[in-house]
């Protein structure tokens, strides 16, 4: 593969990648020119398999022909139209798309920007509707350890992970946390979902009764979690978690960012595994990130309000 001529950037300096060792990277830049199908490629020309799909983004294989289409003849037309009192037919149009794909009942879209963005507009959307049903009290938010929400404030909250935190302080008053589920002594070796570890979920029983559950608003949780390993939920976890939430009103959130469109071998982590949350975030394998994009999708209604 012959070079690529990739100018090299002239002040390093002056972009910050998150979570990221910023100064090794300004010292030994790795700096890739182009992508397609499976494959990126260095300015040098070396060709590089894309095992991790983007980091779990691009379901579709690089550089689609039908994909850069689309995004030009969309730009042709209109490049943006103002989020707020006005609209436009073909975001209606998406997020009809959407819900054809996604569990039955999910049937109301909030586009984002990002899988980020998603997250925190998934744990609004939950403090909204508790407060929108009277229920003002439900400020809690839990999350689950080694869990990865994005780089928003309410992500990073309900987050799981130590060093993505310890940087920004205390985060979100109110948040706490169940345990991760990997349980490599007891689950070594299995195929498919883990048979030890269900029990887990039951922890959240423990923090209604420390917190009371008219203070928790919704649970957090990756149906698959992805950042720390692929941590795929033992037999009849994410069941108890759901019965746990349907008995004491508490919201059952998926981040679906990585696990949607395709991921596991069906559209959505909540149809492959047979559980259905409240509320769906989504992003990465939406657009297969060609551009930048999420959404939440949720089947809650309410009276009041935004919710009308």
């Amino acid at each position: 593969m012959n070079e690529i001529n990739v100018p090299r950037p002239n002040n390093l300096d002056a972009f910050w990648m998150p979570y990221s060792d910023n100064k090794y990277f300004k010292d030994r830049p790795r700096m890739l020119a182009r992508a397609e199908g499976m494959h990126y490629y260095t300015p040098e020309g070396r060709e590089i398999l894309d095992g991790t799909s983007g980091l779990w983004c691009c379901n579709a294989g690089h550089g689609r022909r039908e994909i850069v289409e689309a995004i030009q003849k969309q730009a042709a037309i209109m490049d943006f139209a103002p989020a707020f009192q006005l609209g436009h037919p073909i975001a209606f149009e998406a997020a009809a798309r959407v819900a054809d794909m996604t569990p039955e009942g999910l049937d109301r879209v909030f586009f984002t920007n990002s899988g980020s963005e998603a997250a925190d507009t998934a744990l609004k959307i939950a403090l909204a509707y508790h407060k929108a049903r009277g229920e003002s009290s439900r400020v809690r938010l839990i999350g689950r350890e080694r869990g990865y929400h994005g780089v928003g404030f309410g992500g990073m909250s309900v987050g799981g992970i130590g060093p993505n935190r310890k940087q920004f302080g205390a985060l979100l008053p109110y948040v706490d946390h169940l345990p991760h589920t990997h349980l490599p002594a007891k689950n070594s070796y299995c195929r498919g979902e883990p048979p030890h570890g269900a029990e887990l979920a039951d922890v959240l029983e423990n923090l209604v009764a420390l917190h009371g559950a008219e203070t928790i608003a919704a649970v957090m949780v990756e149906p698959v979690a992805g950042s720390t390993g692929v941590l795929v939920p033992p037999v009849g976890y994410l069941k108890r978690l759901r019965d746990i939430c349907t008995k004491h009103g508490i919201l059952l959130i998926y981040d679906e960012v990585i696990t949607g469109f395709g991921r596991l071998g069906a559209n959505f982590g909540a149809e492959r595994l047979g559980v259905v949350p409240d509320i769906m975030t989504m992003a990465k394998g939406l657009t297969n990130a060609a551009v930048p994009m999420g959404a939440v999708r949720t089947g809650l209604r309410c009276s009041a309000g935004a919710w009308r």
